[in-house]
């Protein structure tokens, strides 16, 4: 039924809450899962939050933690019999995770969600949101029963 599932992840248990989802999807139709992971650039006020001060590595670090992370991934999906790709990108997540599900000519997203409301939903945006409104293919969405991080629990 699909040939390309996109799976982003942001690095935390929450967002591979999908994977087993992913699995028995893409295991018996022979699927190919592309896994993406989403680097922001430092921002203005992250670099203020930092003391102005963010040295040109950081960017670099970044993309490198997130590369480790999507190989780490992959080789327990690939144990575990499914294809696997990963994609690195950069830039705003809804955005690259939607130019990405074209590029890769996806036909079926799948990802968490936060399950956010209300004004937590409007502090900290809602990129599972924003890609189920954007997207041209079917996205299944589930709500992550991992804890919040404490950024987001501090907002309750």
């Amino acid at each position: 039924m699909y040939e390309r599932i996109l799976v982003p992840l942001d690095g935390s248990a929450g967002a591979e809450e999908i994977l087993p989802f992913v699995e028995r999807i893409a295991g018996p139709a022979g699927a190919e899962v592309c896994l993406v992971r989403v680097v922001e650039p430092v921002s203005a006020v992250a670099a203020l939050g930092a003391g102005g001060v963010v040295g040109p590595d950081a960017l670099f670090l970044r993309q490198l933690e997130a590369k480790k992370y999507l190989a780490d991934v992959a080789h327990r999906l690939e144990a575990r019999g499914l294809r696997v790709r990963t994609v690195l990108g950069l830039g705003t997540p809804a955005t690259e995770i939607g130019e990405t599900a074209r590029a890769e000519k996806a036909d079926l997203i799948a990802m968490t969600t936060h399950g956010l409301t209300g004004v937590r939903r409007a502090l900290f945006g809602s990129v599972a949101e924003a890609v189920l409104r954007a997207a041209s293919v079917p996205v299944l969405m589930i709500r992550m029963t991992a804890p919040l991080p404490a950024s987001m629990e501090a907002a309750r």
